[in-house]
């Protein structure tokens, strides 16, 4: 509640200025003032310590006689309140009369409950988002623990405009068809640089994005376009490539296909003209050199194949759940060891594949039959595909690269 002039009689304004609007008793005015917000009571002795002669005489003068001699200056609140009151000056006493001086008082209790108050309106939009998409209920949680909202935005009404926006982008995505990340801020946002790299918006707005398309932790440049490409949003349409080998459906791919070459199809092509005819199996590896050998063994005759070259691209993405919305069955093959695990997992949070000689018992087997691979090393990963997989791989600790097994690929793709 407010401590206001009009919930007391009325003071005499000018002489109220005169005596303890003196600059001498700023520090006292001050003092009293904090205890109103705090809600305590105006009574007892307030001290200053080694006060100036200008504060001695304005004290003197609102007291009608000496504050003493001392090293400190002493100034009883109810002397005062009582001076107030029999002079006329202020006839409901010093807290109206601080509170004429300076203004409405707030007892910051309540301030402080109004803040938490603003602060809780302030994710109405998230919550209504997540009513629309479930998907991203842990995200939206994540917000409210880890403090990133308000250090984005200093005050609520900041707060609730940020994640305004932030619900807004992320109720059209994924963008489809796909479009450019300026195109897209511009039409929804309000401007084509409202999602550059930096702003607090850009910030949000990202982490949603992972939480809708399960792109893993990342950082830099590249990262940061894989993940917006995640939603069809290209921020660049040609860096981002899927490598493949036998794809049909234009006529660049027909000619490579017929030639049993690879072909480099970037985000760009993807998104404008995906392939228009989809095989019903395709084979997916991890590394370039399963696909060159099933160039150089089996050419135009091998099975259509797609290498992610690593960590899954957008481009990639795109070009696999392109093929199965078209009906393909999608068989994946990595290495044994932890990265090729946690490539594989990456890639079964954003498409379907089925394992592709990529199982507990094709580890067993590999072991016995290829030479002893390098040790396994880093930090252990989950197989959501063969849970039993990676306490199998801890236990033998050997690494089986593709190229061990190359010769059994190779027999699957002719």
């Amino acid at each position: 509640m407010d401590l206001t002039p009009g919930a007391a009689a009325p003071v005499d304004s000018v002489r109220l200025r005169r005596l303890l609007g003196d600059p001498g008793l700023d520090w006292l005015v001050d003092r009293v003032r904090r205890r109103l917000e705090r809600g305590q009571p105006l009574t007892g002795a307030m001290s200053l310590s080694s006060p100036t002669v200008e504060q001695r005489t304005a004290a003197e003068r609102l007291l009608g006689r000496p504050p003493g001699r001392g090293r400190s200056l002493s100034v009883r609140l109810d002397e005062v309140d009582g001076q107030l009151r029999r002079s006329g000056i202020s006839p409901s006493g010093l807290a109206a009369a601080v509170v004429a001086l300076t203004g409405p008082v707030t007892l910051l209790r309540h301030a402080r409950t109004e803040e938490q108050r603003a602060w809780q309106q302030a994710y109405a939009p998230i919550d209504a988002l997540v009513n629309d998409v479930p998907a991203l209920q842990e995200w939206a949680q994540r917000l409210r623990d880890d403090g990133i909202v308000r250090r984005l935005a200093a005050t609520p009404a900041a707060a609730a405009d940020l994640l305004s926006r932030a619900a807004t982008a992320l109720r059209a995505l994924p963008a489809e068809p796909a479009v450019s990340l300026s195109a897209f801020a511009s039409q929804l946002l309000g401007g084509a640089h409202a999602l550059d790299d930096g702003t607090p918006l850009c910030t949000l707005v990202l982490s949603g994005v992972r939480a809708l398309t399960g792109v893993p932790d990342g950082s830099g440049a590249q990262w940061r376009r894989e993940v917006w490409a995640s939603a069809g949003l290209l921020r660049d349409e040609l860096s981002s490539t899927a490598l493949t080998l036998n794809l049909r459906g234009t006529p660049a791919l027909d000619w490579m296909a017929d030639a049993g070459e690879p072909a480099v199809l970037t985000l760009r092509q993807l998104t404008v003209c995906p392939p228009r005819s989809v095989p019903p199996t395709v084979w997916i590896c991890e590394n370039p050199a399963v696909l060159a050998a099933a160039a150089d063994v089996h050419g135009a005759r091998s099975a259509p194949l797609v290498c992610l070259q690593g960590q899954p691209s957008a481009a990639a993405v795109t070009l696999l759940r392109h093929l199965h919305t078209g009906g393909a069955r999608l068989r994946y093959h990595g290495d044994f060891d932890w990265g090729g695990l946690r490539i594989a997992a990456a890639l079964l949070q954003r498409v379907p594949w089925s394992p592709w000689r990529y199982t507990t018992a094709d580890y067993r087997t590999a072991l016995r039959t290829v030479p002893l691979g390098p040790p396994l090393s880093g930090t252990r990963a989950e197989a959501p595909w063969d849970p039993g997989l990676p306490g199998v791989l801890e236990d033998a600790g050997t690494r089986v690269e593709e190229e061990a097994v190359l010769n059994d690929l190779l027999s699957d793709l002719g």
